[in-house]
């Protein structure tokens, strides 16, 4: 991606995490994290981050209760000079910033006008709107705080689990994440987590692809609306990362079989598909994934 001459995001803060593990609000925020992580990873990713915190010591089941399970972390938030940031992190802020400004176009040709989201930087473990952040749920938009949460060795591990290395990658994964943030300011999240609660756990999951797969093709969108950031390769790249994390392929990278009526972020296929539409369009009226539905 050609981001060179791309303004920065100034919507960031970066945490730091003092202490330990999952806080004390982590009951409460266990109905948003685990569907965060379950979009991101899918089943094997819940499965993960269980075996993460009975290896440090917590018991899954007392967050059923709602009660407190340990002591929470002490997180500070700060705001660095550009200089202080990483390449990743500059990176994120160059697309962060390209996606303001082509959303903002996009409300300001219907009348309205956009509250960006904020960015957050942690590493290893955080505390956002939604309970505990851990690297093991990736990147995941928090529609308590409007906030988007990133551990920027994500994309390291894009590189080296998923195969998926480059710019647009990071692109791709960033403009996601703001189109839940735009599902979210437009009332859509409410609507579907209504549904939701009315609807069987198959139905619920379905619900949720069609909210990923929407995400995907938001992302889409962005990057037609700003070609000048398009590059030779960047495409394929694309389609590597959109590929790298559908669902069957990460159960089948755990050691599953794919079990469709589980998944919460859609097939591979599903993902390049709806990604590919949002590119290739440039509509938002291509990305109705709920037609007929909602």
């Amino acid at each position: 991606m050609r981001l060179d001459d791309e303004q920065e995001s100034t919507h960031f803060e970066v945490q730091d995490g003092r202490g330990g593990g999952f806080g004390g609000g982590m009951g409460g925020g266990l109905g948003m994290l685990l569907p965060l992580i379950g979009s991101r990873f899918g089943c094997g990713g819940i499965a993960v981050v269980l075996v993460i915190m009975v290896v440090m010591g917590v018991n899954p089941l007392s967050l059923l209760g709602g009660g407190g399970v340990g002591p929470s972390p002490q997180v500070e938030s700060s705001k660095p000079s550009p200089s202080q940031l990483t390449d990743v992190q500059r990176v994120s802020l160059r697309v962060l910033g390209s996606t303001e400004r082509r959303w903002e176009e996009i409300f300001r040709s219907e009348g309205e006008s956009y509250p960006p989201p904020t960015l957050v930087f942690y590493s290893q473990s955080g505390m956002s709107g939604c309970g505990a952040a851990q690297s093991a749920m990736g990147p995941f938009y928090c529609p308590a705080d409007r906030k988007i949460y990133l551990d920027t060795d994500f994309f390291r591990e894009m590189e080296t689990r998923f195969n998926a290395p480059g710019d647009f990658p990071i692109g791709y994964i960033i403009a996601h994440e703001v189109g839940h943030h735009i599902q979210t300011i437009t009332g859509l999240s409410d609507k579907v987590r209504a549904a939701q609660r009315n609807a069987s756990e198959t139905e619920g999951n379905a619900l949720q692809v069609r909210m990923e797969l929407q995400a995907d093709c938001y992302a889409g969108v962005w990057a037609a609306r700003d070609q000048n950031l398009m590059e030779p390769g960047d495409l394929e790249e694309g389609m590597r990362a959109a590929e790298a994390i559908g669902d069957d392929t990460l159960q089948r990278s755990a050691g599953q079989r794919p079990m469709p009526d589980s998944f919460t972020h859609g097939s591979s296929a599903q993902r390049m598909e709806w990604l590919r539409k949002g590119l290739s369009t440039g509509d938002l009226a291509q990305c109705d994934t709920f037609k007929g539905v909602l």
